[in-house]
């Protein structure tokens, strides 16, 4: 989702600079701002009592993260982090519910957004929950073509590392990398100096 930033300026919204591994929420904090990434990327994630993290999503340039609890008045599920230096506009809940208010076409945007991470958020459940590693890494794979519009018959390099693959599929890093080279071997994927093609 991205709004006009003049129209987000005109009401209020600021932008600031986060450094990598900069916090921008943390899980269990209220949600009190709409989020719009205008430069870099943010990680949402969930971490247990061992430090194990789940990545719940990644937004670059031009999204907008963590909506959901504004609508609901409830509590961030996850963790925001700054993965690169970035520039974030913060805009109070209250202006943007004014801004859904006065221009109807955004609303519509916010409710196609909010179904379309919906589907996603249960693909993505429905493929950890039931599928083997190979499984699972294939279609987190494909879901990050699809998500960039890549050729789906063309390879594709892959911007994660194993460590961050594991985050999102919920398996453990040495279990990607020994499912990557078997699928390597089997020609599903491709690994040059240790970067990954699919």
């Amino acid at each position: 989702m991205q709004i006009d930033l003049d129209l987000l300026f005109t009401w209020g919204a600021v932008a600031k600079k986060y450094m990598k591994n900069d916090v921008i929420f943390y899980e269990d904090d209220m949600a009190l701002f709409y989020y719009q990434i205008v430069e870099g990327s943010v990680r949402l994630y969930n971490s247990n009592d061992e430090g194990k993290e789940f990545t719940q999503g990644v937004f670059c340039n031009g999204n907008s993260f963590g909506e959901p609890p504004l609508f609901i008045n409830e509590i961030y599920p996850t963790t925001a982090i700054a993965s690169q230096d970035s520039i974030i506009i913060k805009l109070s809940k209250e202006k943007l519910m004014k801004i859904l208010e006065d221009y109807p076409s955004i609303k519509l945007s916010f409710l196609e957004l909010m179904a379309k991470r919906i589907y996603d958020k249960t693909v993505s459940t429905k493929q950890i929950i039931n599928q083997k590693p190979e499984h699972r890494i294939k279609s987190f794979l494909e879901n990050y073509k699809k998500q960039n519009q890549l050729c789906c018959t063309e390879k594709s390099a892959i911007p994660y590392t194993r460590q961050e693959i594991a985050d999102f599929t919920g398996l453990r890093v040495e279990t990607v990398i020994r499912t990557l080279s078997e699928m390597n071997k089997a020609k599903k994927v491709s690994i040059d100096k240790h970067k990954l093609y699919f």
